[in-house]
């Protein structure tokens, strides 16, 4: 279950930096420009962020309309480009990996989600942290923005997985999320791993707290799912992670005693 990817296991976190939030994205000209606007313009009059793009083997202008705005704004920006495309999990964990900051904030390239909604989610996240260190805010699109055809998939998706994993979330397909980054360090790397990012916190005794979020139109490109990459192949992770789980264990310990003197070099 782990990755062998290229990029270190742990970046050294900033601790001025309270958010880094993750954008994975392929072919998203056209909207990442405006999304790089809108995030900095949430969450520049509240706290020191930055923000990580990771362009996933795309064959458009992405990269370099992030970096362009990102310099015309003074926001502090990562820039992470992968030779091919690896996905969406990969994407993130890259991403996270390289980031800096004490809590990670998901958010898909599209433009679909609203970073007006980022506020709400650390105003929750700093609630949940004085009741211990792991835990997801997940977003709830409770306003779908989406074709009929496209909804009745995802309420098929969301009613076998809450079938199964019972993770505690009506909506684990919305993109914006919040997680502290030394939990999603400790989370299983595997392909479509995001979808299931509640459930897995909850498997290290995470807690779960969700938040009605806006959810907008695609205003350009295409998306890159389909019902079988949505749904059918989904299934066959599901029963993986249910296993993942089932085979968990939590160990808490009773006791830590110290002989002699640490030092460290």
């Amino acid at each position: 279950m782990t990755p062998s990817l290229p990029f270190p296991e742990s970046v050294e976190p900033q601790q001025f930096l309270e958010v880094s939030v993750l954008i994975p994205a392929k072919d998203e000209a056209g909207n990442i420009g405006s999304l790089v606007t809108e995030i900095v313009t949430a969450l520049q009059p509240i706290c020191r962020f930055e923000i990580v793009l990771v362009d996933d083997g795309s064959n458009d202008n992405t990269g370099h309309e992030f970096l362009s705005r990102c310099q015309a704004l003074g926001a502090p920006a990562q820039m992470l480009r992968h030779k091919r495309s690896c996905g969406q999990s990969t994407a993130l964990t890259t991403a996270a990996r390289h980031a800096q900051a004490r809590y990670l904030v998901t958010i898909d390239g599209d433009g679909q989600n609203d970073p007006a909604d980022i506020p709400a989610l650390l105003a929750e996240a700093g609630r949940m942290a004085t009741e211990g260190p792991d835990f997801c805010v997940a977003g709830f699109r409770k306003n779908r923005r989406d074709t009929e055809w496209k909804k009745i998939q995802s309420k098929i998706a969301n009613a076998v997985r809450r079938r199964i994993l019972d993770d505690g979330v009506p909506d684990t397909g919305c993109g914006l999320k919040l997680i502290p980054r030394r939990t999603w360090l400790q989370l299983p790397y595997f392909d479509h791993m995001h979808r299931y990012i509640p459930a897995l916190v909850r498997r290290l005794g995470g807690r779960i707290s969700v938040v009605p979020v806006n959810h907008r139109h695609r205003q350009a490109g295409v998306s890159k799912y389909t019902a079988w990459n949505r749904v059918w192949v989904g299934i066959v992770d599901m029963f993986a992670v249910r296993w993942l789980i089932k085979r968990s264990k939590l160990p808490r310990l009773s006791a830590r005693e110290w002989v002699g003197e640490v030092t460290t070099r």
